[in-house]
């Protein structure tokens, strides 16, 4: 008889929830008679907040203790933002699905400017980002960038309580809680190169469990499959994690592919840009290409840098 009740792992934040509550809906609609279950739990990166991502250890800080209770068997699958999960999975645990993509873009928000143009100099920005803060540096150097973390709730109110002059933040997350009211101007791609697999909700899942990977398996998004593994295959040749200043982006028209990378310093003073295209069925070689065109320009050097720094 086919698994008849699933249990997902999830963080607690609003959005976390968000994410766990669609999948449910999504697998208790594709699978009349299954019931669903949420297991809430809490994180290292939900705990640590007063640190930079980058200076408490970025690989699999949202992940981790989702994972340990999937191999202790308390939960069944795990809904992560494709942007947390780490290049390796644990012995035992894979990715079972990538459900389509919302918008990659980053969000500018603000209370008192339009958009990013319109910041005046000396402006206090937020973000949490390496990756944001390169690129925001290096096209406005004359901003004041500072850390910010937090959920988006939290971000959010400080923003509201005058802590800064503008926030930037994932456009998905916004529009997933409905604020995306809040969003002043979406980023392009040349202004601020999304991170690997920004706006992609992936199920991890037990690899010795056909049951839950085949009801989970109706979920997964070909395109946006494609688009994320090209993305993280850039991202595992140059070995970077979920937090350092490496960005990738991926476009499909037709049958062919076009992914952008990014590789800078966090100050924005050495930003490394290359970008290949090709077929799409050759979507994790295109990632590979596009880091090794990178290396051959110094991306070694400059991640080398940015771990020294944060080790």
């Amino acid at each position: 008889m086919p698994k008849q009740h699933l249990v997902i792992a999830t963080r607690q934040s609003a959005l976390a929830l968000w994410q766990a509550e669609h999948v449910k809906q999504r697998l208790e609609a594709l699978h009349p008679g299954l019931t669903v279950e949420l297991l809430g739990l809490t994180t290292k990166g939900d705990i640590i907040l007063d640190t930079p991502l980058a200076k408490v250890g970025g690989k699999g800080l949202f992940v981790k203790e989702l994972e340990t209770a999937m191999l202790e068997g308390r939960a069944d699958i795990a809904v992560h933002s494709m942007k947390d999960v780490p290049m390796e999975f644990p012995p035992g645990l894979g990715l079972g699905a990538i459900l389509e993509r919302e918008t990659p873009m980053d969000a500018f928000v603000s209370n008192q400017y339009a958009s990013l143009d319109e910041l005046p100099e000396g402006a206090v920005v937020g973000t949490s980002s390496l990756r944001r803060q390169c690129q925001l540096s290096e096209r406005r150097p004359d901003l004041k960038i500072l850390s910010l973390r937090g959920n988006v709730n939290t971000r959010l109110a400080k923003l509201d309580a005058g802590d800064f002059d503008a926030i930037i933040l994932a456009a998905s997350g916004l529009k997933r809680l409905g604020f995306s009211g809040r969003i002043r101007e979406e980023l392009t791609p040349e202004v601020s190169l999304p991170a690997v697999g920004q706006g992609a909700l992936g199920i991890e899942c037990r690899l010795d469990d056909p049951e839950a990977m085949a009801l989970i398996a109706q979920l997964q998004d070909a395109e946006t499959t494609a688009r994320v593994s090209a993305e993280r295959a850039m991202n595992h040749r140059l070995q970077g994690g979920c937090q350092v200043p490496i960005a990738g982006y991926a476009e499909i028209t037709g049958d062919q592919m076009r992914l952008r990378g990014l590789v800078g310093s966090p100050d924005g003073a050495q930003v490394l840009r290359d970008e290949v295209e090709g077929p799409v069925a050759a979507a994790e070689a295109l990632g590979t290409e596009l880091a090794e065109r990178l290396l051959q320009q110094g991306a070694g050097k400059i991640l080398e840098a940015v771990y020294g720094n944060h080790s």
